[in-house]
C-alpha cells in the first residue's frame, strides 16, 4: 500500500521544462527571427491555397480537395509546435504544465498521423488519374474523397488517443527537463521512471501501421505512375509528368525519412540533439515546402491566382 502511494506521488509531475532548440543566447535571437518568418510564411502559403480552392470552381476537383485538407492540416500542425519553439528561442528554457504538455502531444501525434494518411490518399488520387483515367470519375467521386479525408482525420485522432493515454499514464519522478522544443514521444519516454516496455510496444506498432503502411501505399502508387509515365509516347509529356512525380517524391521522402527514423524504433532514442534536428525537418521544412511543391508550382493554381489578382 505504501509503495503504491509512493508511486502515485512520483507520477504527479506538475510540469516539464522544455530546453528548446538552442541554449546559446547569441544563436537564439537569429534563430527566432528565422523561424518566426518561416512560421508566418507557412501560414500565409496555406491560407492562400485554401482561399483559392474554396473560391474558384475550377479547383473543385479531388486533387485540390485533398490539397485543401493538407493545407488546413499544415496550419494546425505548425501552430502546435512552432509557438513553443519560438517561446523557447525568445525566453530560453521554459516550464509547461503536465496537462498542456499532454495536450500538445495529443494534437501533434494526431496531426502527424493524419498527414501520413492524407499523403497516401493524394498518391492514390494521382495513381487513378494517370493509370486509370477512364475510371477516375467513379473511383474518385466526391463521396469517396470525403470518406478518405474523414478516415485520415479520425484515424489520426484514434491513434493519438491510444498513444497519449499510454504516455500520460506513466510515472515521472524527475528530472523533468525535456531536451526538445515541444512535447514529443521519445523525450517523454526517456523521463519515465517506470517500466515503459508496453508503451514502447504500442508506440512502435502504431508507427509501423501508420508510417510504414501509408508509405507503402505512396510508393506503390508512385511506382505505378512511373511505369505509366515511361510508356507515354511523347517525350515532353513524360518529362512534365516525371518532374511532378519527382517533386512529390522528394517531399514524401524527406518527411517519411525523418519521421520513420524517430518513431519506428522499439527503443528510446538517446541522441536527443539529432532528434531535434530531425524534428525540425518534418515540423518546419515539410510544411513550408508542401504548398510550393503541390500547389504553387501548378498551372491551374497559377491561373486562378492571376485571376484573383486581376493579372493578365
Amino acid at each position: 500500500m505504501e509503495r503504491s502511494l509512493e508511486l502515485a506521488n512520483m507520477s504527479r509531475v506538475r510540469e516539464f521544462v522544455l530546453l528548446g532548440l538552442s541554449t546559446r543566447p547569441d544563436v537564439r535571437e537569429a534563430l527566432f527571427a528565422i523561424f518566426l518568418m518561416l512560421y508566418l510564411l507557412t501560414l500565409l502559403e496555406n491560407t492562400l491555397i485554401i482561399y483559392l480552392i474554396c473560391s474558384h470552381s475550377e479547383l473543385h476537383k479531388p486533387m485540390y480537395f485533398f490539397l485543401g485538407n493538407l493545407s488546413c492540416l499544415e496550419m494546425c500542425y505548425v501552430s502546435v509546435t512552432m509557438p513553443s519553439l519560438l517561446v523557447g528561442l525568445w525566453a530560453g528554457p521554459y516550464h509547461i504544465p503536465f496537462t498542456a504538455c499532454m495536450t500538445q502531444l495529443f494534437f501533434f501525434v494526431s496531426l502527424i498521423c493524419t498527414e501520413c494518411t492524407l499523403l497516401a490518399s493524394m498518391a492514390y488520387d494521382r495513381y487513378v488519374a494517370i493509370c486509370q483515367p477512364l475510371h477516375y470519375p467513379l473511383l474518385m467521386r466526391p463521396q469517396v474523397c470525403l470518406a478518405l479525408a474523414l478516415a485520415s482525420w479520425l484515424g489520426g485522432f484514434l491513434v493519438s488517443v491510444v498513444k497519449t493515454t499510454c504516455i500520460a499514464s506513466l510515472s515521472y519522478c524527475g528530472p523533468n527537463a525535456l531536451n526538445q522544443f515541444f512535447c514529443d514521444v521519445s523525450p517523454l519516454l526517456n523521463l519515465s521512471c517506470t517500466h515503459v516496455a508496453l508503451t514502447e510496444l504500442v508506440d512502435f506498432i502504431s508507427a509501423i501501421i501508420i508510417f510504414c503502411g501509408t508509405l507503402l501505399i505512396s510508393l506503390a502508387s508512385y511506382s505505378a505512375i512511373g511505369v505509366a509515365v515511361f510508356r507515354m509516347p511523347s517525350a515532353t509529356v513524360r518529362r512534365k509528368a516525371f518532374s511532378t512525380c519527382a517533386s512529390h517524391l522528394v517531399v514524401v521522402g524527406i518527411f517519411y525519412s525523418a519521421a520513420l527514423f524517430i518513431y519506428c524504433r522499439p527503443s528510446r532514442i538517446k541522441s536527443m540533439d539529432l532528434n531535434k534536428v530531425l524534428s525540425v525537418i518534418y515540423t518546419v521544412v515539410t510544411p513550408i515546402c508542401n504548398p510550393i511543391i503541390y500547389c504553387l508550382r501548378n498551372k491551374e493554381v497559377h491561373a486562378v491566382l492571376r485571376k484573383s489578382l486581376h493579372l493578365p
